[in-house]
């Protein structure tokens, strides 16, 4: 207690000098507590947790198989039920190798897609905060169909780019995208439309996050901003289809989603017209059973987590200073514990994830103009940063942010603003050697 007492001491005073602090430790190793992995290939991300337990193994590879499942029209003896109407065909087809995807329109060979969520703005369906559906679309454009049928409409998917400039002269370039909908039918789109792009997540360490205890996440909210930091995080609270009540949300890109099985689902049905226990056809009916729901959720809970690289470069030590002294971790937090879990190994672990879970305001840039549970139009959840120096290894040029425009960590840290732009600007304020080091501590975790 007392070494962290005075670890605490100093990191607070290296803050506010907004000097470095040689001697400060980096950040343990163990990114996923005891399920981290040594593994920084490209299959960093597709790993079993390392404290698996041997009863374990066998659900995992079933789960394995359930995420890389092809699935095909009905009927079939293999994995029938894909669409009329969908977006991939298999879960891996959006989160390959796990990853992050790539932000492209349309399904090719080895391309995730970049997915788009649409509703419109006024009624409320089921429950409150629900999305309302658009005509002809519902919440997310499906823009491939099965033979005989017709997407409900195409997207075309373009770029906008953007210049600017560091405090040292340094130019660099942004870009932000642009999504045309063409209904099929020919018909207007509603003036009134709302539209989200979501690029695919990684999937590791899922099982960690969600083992957090509510009261941690809670103590973390400061939706009055009642310290004068600057900092205002706040849960989402979505609607929770199988307890038919209003919950803390904490999955997704703007914490949509309450829990794993729900998020799977969803996915099933948003992303393959695919139906389960949670959410079935009219008339009760489902095309996968709980026990295939239940295996591609146990696969993202006991994946590991990849373990960090270059603890003892001096430049990545740097970075994490630098880091720290410009309040990046007032929302991507360091360390939390997990605390009871359904599974063993997802239990009691002080894990380096890099995220508060919350809800912040990162400004007009980069707002979609779309709620989703309670969070607003300019919200977003803190991504945890985990593994973020594996993205390109596990899948070269895929995206970064929530739909994809970031395509270097660099373009990421400069599209921050509303509660981040402090932290952005500091950014934009470092010397190029500083800005490098920040980067490559990045690229360590």
């Amino acid at each position: 207690m007392r070494r962290a007492a005075m670890l605490g001491a100093l990191l607070s005073l290296t803050a506010a000098c907004g000097e470095e602090a040689p001697g400060v430790p980096l950040a343990p190793p163990r990114a996923g507590g005891d399920t981290t992995v040594d593994n920084r290939t490209s299959q960093a991300f597709a790993q079993p947790a390392a404290n698996l337990r041997p009863e374990n193994d066998r659900p995992h590879r079933a789960g394995d198989a359930a995420f890389a499942a092809i699935f095909v029209p009905a009927p079939s003896n293999l994995n029938p039920g894909l669409g009329p109407t969908y977006n991939n065909v298999s879960c891996n087809g959006c989160h390959l190798r796990n990853g992050r995807g790539m932000p492209v329109m349309g399904r090719t060979s080895q391309r995730t897609q970049l997915l788009v969520r649409v509703s419109l703005p006024d009624g409320v369906p089921d429950h409150p905060h629900g999305a309302v559906p658009v005509p002809g679309l519902g919440l997310q454009v499906r823009d491939q169909a099965v033979y005989g049928a017709t997407p409900p409409a195409s997207l075309t998917l373009s770029w906008v780019e953007r210049t600017g400039q560091y405090a040292d002269g340094t130019p660099y370039s942004l870009r932000s995208p642009e999504v045309s909908i063409v209904p099929a039918d020919g018909s207007a789109l509603p003036e009134d439309l709302q539209m989200s792009l979501r690029l695919p997540p990684p999937v590791f360490g899922l099982g960690l996050l969600e083992a957090i205890p509510v009261e941690t996440l809670r103590a973390m909210e400061d939706p009055d901003d009642r310290d004068g930091d600057g900092i205002s995080g706040r849960m989402n609270e979505v609607w929770d289809v199988a307890a038919r009540t209003l919950v803390p949300g904490r999955f997704g890109w703007k914490a949509n989603s309450p829990h794993l099985r729900q998020q799977s689902a969803e996915a099933y049905f948003n992303d393959m017209g695919i139906s389960s226990p949670l959410f079935p056809e009219p008339d009760g009916t489902h095309e996968i059973s709980a026990e295939i729901l239940g295996a591609a959720v146990f696969y993202s809970e006991s994946l590991g987590v990849p373990a960090r690289a270059a603890l003892d470069d001096p430049e990545v030590q740097r970075g994490e200073r630098l880091f720290r002294s410009l309040g990046c971790e007032s929302c991507h937090r360091e360390t939390l514990e997990t605390g009871p879990a359904l599974h063993e190994e997802l239990a009691w672990q002080r894990i380096h994830p890099y995220t508060d879970l919350l809800l912040h305001d990162l400004g007009p840039e980069l707002a979609d103009g779309r709620p989703d549970g309670a969070a607003t139009g300019t919200e977003w959840r803190t991504p945890p940063l985990w593994g973020l120096g594996l993205t390109h290894t596990v899948l070269p040029y895929s995206g970064f942010l929530h739909d994809g425009r970031a395509r270097s960590l660099e373009e990421a840290v400069l599209w921050h603003g509303g509660e981040a732009q402090g932290a952005r600007e500091g950014f934009r304020a470092l010397r190029r050697d500083e800005r490098a080091a920040l980067l490559k501590f990045l690229g360590s975790l």
